[in-house]
């Protein structure tokens, strides 16, 4: 088996997948059925990049079937299994007039996966998935079902929210859900040391909904433009909403231009001539905005693989991290395609919390060589980005590749040591693990 990266290929005992009606009984079962020694990791879409979906060699491998794709409560908030697919979530709300509050930038994902990582979207302005998240549902190692929440045991919540299916399985959760509505695309371009500032009054602003920015990948200019787009309600909109659509024919276009910039400058720019003069339709409903698969953006090449990184730091901090980016990068062998750039408030109920207080995240997309001197060359690259996002405050995401040292993982995220003794009170035989654990959190 193998996760996005393409780089964790891993030989497992048994690879199993549980249907969503079974799993009260399903996964008990793969637990009583294996050996005590052997490590279990419960997974969706397998999209992180460093095993953490993956058991270690020779444990196994679970899959949650897709659930029922999301089920209407009062007052906005719906119940959907931690195995459906965010696309199968927006259809069914998009028939309520609903839409998720907040949720992963791409809808392949499984539920249980985003909440596991505690994934951040692009909504404004809001902290990551488990903000929004009401009530979870979890099954402990030892066959027991709990529900925990803000309220009812709370940390066990607050460790099951970017806790990688390390406390339990994930079974159902309760999520805030926000009207679908016609929205209205704005967008300005900026020089890249103004975006922080303008970006934070536009976050604040009453009437946007959603709103990211990007920076340009010429290396003529790295890093040194900006675009800040924006979406508002268009006001008195009538009639019904048209039905969320999905990938099509720009998308493919957009992944042709996209991939061209691989290796060449002049790719890059006009790439980035294109994301700023071919914008897309300024009328989208905000399902439609969520409905696009990461497969827009999938790469050509198999000799090469797409890597992720996520930096979260202080706005304030935003231009000092934008200067050490431009001398680091360029000075490495990856190749950087694409920089988002998104708004996060802080995240105070989260155990692994990468956004104590509010902040600006960059996620950049690399492209890189499945070698082994790219591999070197990226963990001293990512060593280096973390390095500079922590001296001014900030963090980094634990999606991705393990590069970073333990010193770095302990200073980014304070409540490392009272998450492990947590799955070492909950899971003392250590059923649940992945490659994550057995890399960092095994030892502490």
């Amino acid at each position: 088996m193998d996760d996005q990266s393409g780089l964790n290929a891993t030989r497992v005992s048994r690879n199993i997948t549980v249907p969503a009606s079974a799993i009260p009984a399903g996964v008990p079962a793969v637990l009583e059925s294996s050996s005590n020694a052997l490590p279990v990791t419960v997974a969706g879409a397998r999209h992180s990049m460093g095993g953490q979906s993956l058991p270690p060699a020779g444990g196994v491998a679970i899959a949650l079937g897709k659930a029922a794709s999301a089920s209407p409560a009062d007052d906005g908030v719906y119940r959907t299994g931690a195995g459906s697919r965010w696309r199968d979530v927006i259809a069914r709300l998009d028939t309520q007039g609903l839409s998720p509050l907040v949720m992963q930038s791409n809808c392949d994902f499984s539920v249980g996966g985003s909440i596991s990582v505690n994934a951040h979207g692009w909504a404004v302005p809001h902290g990551p998935l488990g903000s929004t998240v009401k009530q979870l549902r979890v099954m402990l190692a030892d066959g027991s079902r709990v529900t925990c929440s803000p309220t009812q045991g709370p940390e066990l919540f607050s460790a099951c929210l970017g806790g990688y299916g390390l406390m339990g399985v994930l079974l159902d959760a309760d999520l805030q859900a926000a009207p679908n509505v016609m929205l209205q695309r704005a967008q300005e371009d900026l020089a890249a040391d103004d975006f922080a500032e303008r970006f934070q009054h536009r976050v604040h602003a009453p009437d946007v909904e959603m709103a990211y920015g990007r920076l340009s990948m010429a290396r003529a200019r790295f890093m040194e433009e900006a675009l800040l787009v924006s979406h508002t309600p268009v006001p008195d909109a009538e009639g019904a909403l048209p039905p969320a659509r999905t990938s099509g024919h720009m998308e493919g276009i957009s992944r042709r231009i996209f991939r061209a910039q691989t290796g060449s400058e002049p790719g890059k720019q006009f790439r980035w001539r294109a994301e700023k003069h071919l914008a897309p339709s300024p009328l989208s409903t905000r399902n439609s905005l969520l409905n696009v698969s990461v497969k827009s953006f999938a790469p050509f090449d198999d000799h090469r693989t797409d890597i992720l990184h996520e930096y979260f730091v202080p706005p304030a901090a935003l231009n000092t991290f934008l200067v050490a980016c431009r001398r680091l990068i360029p000075a490495s062998d990856q190749d950087l395609l694409n920089c988002t750039l998104r708004w996060v408030e802080a995240d105070p109920i989260s155990l692994l919390s990468f956004a104590p207080e509010p902040r600006i995240a960059l996620v950049m997309l690399f492209s890189q060589e499945k070698t082994p001197t790219a591999e070197a060359d990226m963990t001293a690259l990512t060593r280096s980005l973390i390095d500079v996002a922590l001296s001014l405050g900030g963090s980094f995401y634990l999606p991705y590749r393990l590069h970073a040292r333990p010193d770095q993982l302990r200073r980014a995220y304070p409540g490392l040591e009272r998450f492990v003794a947590l799955k070492r009170q909950w899971d003392p035989h250590l059923r649940f693990r992945n490659q994550m654990w057995d890399a960092w959190l095994a030892r502490i």
